[in-house]
């Protein structure tokens, strides 16, 4: 059961994302992108991926960290907040919001991608290939979070534990979902698990 956001059937739907619709969707256009990206030398193609892999990380971990988590004071901006992220704090385990919407990400990419190519051109291809890429996995890993054990493998296991105490030990810590070195560097990560009353 999701917590209702907005009254309108419409809007409602619009805040939802199955990982039936995500997982194709996102691969078609990750193969766009890659075709439109090659050919390329594959020393600078796997440079400008990587820097795209890169500004991924820290938007994901600035934007968790200071808009996410924004303290808002009107009554307008804590809906606001509560809409686009606190609902998902009111019930992490919610598997159709545990991924950002395509009317949110859709037009964030596609500004994204024209800046780019714009800006950098053939290089800007890769550099966007890199960042969707770190945001595909992102949204993928943060499901999974809450949606699989994750007990197997010890990375994910050291993800999926680094998430678990941002939702259920301190909210105000480990932001990054899979860039988690951005929460040692910045002074935001937590090993402690709450405590029991």
């Amino acid at each position: 059961m999701s917590v209702r956001l907005f009254q309108n059937r419409w809007l409602e739907l619009m805040t939802f994302m199955p990982m039936k619709i995500f997982l194709p969707f996102w691969t078609f256009i990750l193969t766009l992108v890659i075709y439109n990206t090659l050919p390329m030398p594959a020393g600078k193609f796997l440079e400008m991926v990587f820097l795209g892999f890169l500004v991924w990380s820290i938007i994901e971990y600035l934007g968790h960290r200071f808009l996410f988590h924004l303290d808002l004071k009107s009554a307008f901006g804590q809906h606001l907040i509560f809409v686009i992220h606190g609902n998902h704090h009111d019930l992490p385990s919610d598997p159709l919001r545990n991924m950002l919407p395509l009317n949110v990400t859709v037009p964030i990419a596609a500004v994204l991608w024209f800046g780019a190519v714009s800006l950098f051109h053939q290089n800007g291809k890769a550099i966007f290939l890199g960042f969707l890429l770190g945001y595909v996995g992102y949204d993928f890993i943060h499901y999974a979070c809450h949606q699989f054990p994750m007990k197997k493998w010890p990375f994910f296991r050291l993800l999926h534990r680094h998430h678990m105490l941002h939702h259920y030990a301190n909210p105000d810590r480990n932001f990054a979902v899979t860039a988690i070195f951005w929460d040692r560097i910045c002074g935001t990560k937590s090993e402690k698990r709450r405590q029991s009353k």
